[in-house]
């Protein structure tokens, strides 16, 4: 019994670790051009500015490296990091839970047990506050926002700033 245990045990992290694996190293090979990584972050950005929130954008690549990372005027301190945590959050989560937003992955974990051992996880932040960037049917990218009053309001810029380049980036 013990030994069977010990090998399901395995065969789970084996499974676990090779899906996060594939998720961390994009098949298509396509890397978000810096120029369209600015482009939304300047959206995102004209967005919370045009409702009064001071924030900082990050964009990472499918890794979870920082792309581009952009404190705003006046923003607090704190800001850059969240924007960071909740990109972050998004390219190493949404290929394995299927989702496009933050806001739709603090949804689901609402009511499952595994919330508090996914929140324990490095640079892991279940708060509202960034989007996707596929190319090619794949997460190649994340827009994080942090500084708005509120998850959400983070969400909308960061969406924004996907709006601004989406017709740019390679389908399926």
């Amino acid at each position: 019994m013990q030994s069977t245990l010990k090998l399901t045990s395995i065969g789970i992290l084996f499974l676990v670790t090779t899906h996060c694996a594939c998720a961390q190293v994009g098949a298509s090979g396509y890397s978000l051009p810096l120029n369209l990584a600015m482009e939304a972050a300047s959206e995102a950005f004209r967005t919370c500015e045009a409702s009064g929130y001071r924030v900082s954008v990050s964009v990472v690549d499918s890794s979870g490296v920082v792309k581009l990372q952009a404190k705003g005027d006046q923003s607090t301190i704190h800001t850059k990091d969240s924007s960071f945590r909740k990109a972050y959050t998004v390219i190493t989560m949404a290929p394995i839970f299927k989702y496009d937003t933050n806001g739709q992955f603090v949804e689901r974990l609402a009511k499952n047990p595994a919330a508090p051992a996914l929140a324990s996880l490095p640079n892991i932040i279940l708060l509202p506050g960034a989007v996707a960037v596929r190319a090619h049917g794949e997460v190649v990218a994340a827009i994080g926002v942090g500084g708005a009053p509120g998850g959400e309001k983070d969400e909308v810029c960061a969406q924004a700033g996907l709006t601004r380049i989406a017709d740019r980036l390679p389908k399926c």
